[in-house]
């Protein structure tokens, strides 16, 4: 994330003057970060946000819609394309597997730290625009009735939590019906109870301060003893256990990263935060930025969500297949009579 570089500069700052070699040993360190931690045109906090829904694969006879959800520092684009290639693997990969699904992105403003201006958009507020957009651009697509999964890294998965539970509570039918649509939701990396990195990351804020504005609020919903966050947690819980005792069952996978961020000794989220009682917990052998970069088809971090995704998308058309049956033989007998 982009604190770890300011963190390295800090660092370098107080110690600059006393070892010429430790500036060498902070530039190495900055080139070798991941990806988002490093200033790109697709990264760069100053340059013009690509917020909002992006169709990365349009389908008419699509039996299920895709939406992907980024995190901290990220945007719908550069969080999922590896560095090095110019698109998102949704985007190139997944229709090699996925052959009837429409895929979509969302953006939002994440950013926790900037040199100019960060968004004061809290994590509810996300949640609101993703519910309107995401069903603006199902109602222009005509698929405001398709099933729909949720693809989410990091504080991506808080948004869409919120982002669902807005649309159970919503009485416009068309807003609702996200809530009535939703299939399962993917969570990578996400910080159920909290990360480390809340506390973390605001050191280098204010020892600098070379920053003019920082979106607090954003960082503070990742404590791990913040109310909004166990309160996210607890009406999603509620939620799920309400929906299982109507007979619905929504489909909920966990992915883990196994690996620590470079230079930082342990992982952004811990295992016990990324995963939920009594749901497949998954991992990926990468650290949190690039446990959603993938290269080719055989990378076994993408084998892995791909094949929650199948299986998904195979219940999706047996039940469309059931339904379909069920509603012929209703005909049948109304005809008879």
């Amino acid at each position: 994330m982009w604190c770890q570089v300011e963190f390295a500069r800090w660092k370098h700052c107080l110690t600059r003057d006393k070892s010429p070699r430790i500036h060498q040993q902070q530039t190495t360190r900055e080139s070798t970060s991941p990806p988002e931690l490093r200033s790109s045109p697709q990264t760069n906090p100053d340059s013009s946000f690509p917020d909002g829904i992006k169709v990365l694969r349009e389908c008419r006879d699509a039996t299920s819609d895709i939406c992907f959800v980024h995190g901290l520092t990220g945007n719908r684009d550069s969080i999922w394309t590896l560095d090095g290639q110019s698109q998102p693997w949704p985007e190139t990969l997944l229709p090699l597997k996925l052959s009837r699904v429409r895929i979509l992105t969302y953006g939002y403003d994440a950013y926790i730290v900037q040199k100019s201006v960060a968004s004061a958009n809290r994590l509810f507020d996300h949640a609101r625009n993703l519910l309107h957009d995401l069903s603006a651009n199902r109602a222009e697509a005509d698929a405001s009735s398709r099933p729909i999964i949720f693809v989410a890294h990091s504080l991506g998965g808080l948004v869409c939590k919120e982002a669902v539970l807005l649309s159970r509570d919503n009485p416009e039918k068309y807003l609702h019906n996200i809530f009535n649509c939703i299939k399962g939701i993917i969570f990578l990396g996400t910080p159920h109870k909290g990360s480390w990195l809340a506390d973390w990351a605001t050191i280098p804020v204010r020892t600098l301060g070379i920053v003019k504005s920082t979106n607090k609020t954003l960082l503070k919903s990742l404590e791990t003893d913040d109310q909004y966050l166990q309160s996210v947690q607890d009406r999603f819980w509620s939620m799920v256990r309400e929906q299982q005792k109507a007979g619905r069952d929504l489909e909920i996978t966990c992915f883990f990263e196994e690996l620590p961020l470079l230079g930082l000794g342990k992982t952004v989220v811990s295992r016990n935060s990324a995963t939920l009682e009594g749901y497949n917990a998954i991992s990926i052998h990468a650290n949190h930025s690039n446990m959603v970069k993938f290269s080719t088809v055989d990378d076994n971090g993408f084998k892995r969500l791909l094949g929650e995704l199948l299986r998904w998308e195979s219940q999706i058309r047996l039940s469309a297949t059931s339904q379909l049956t069920g509603f012929e033989e209703a005909q049948r007998r109304k005809i008879g009579t």
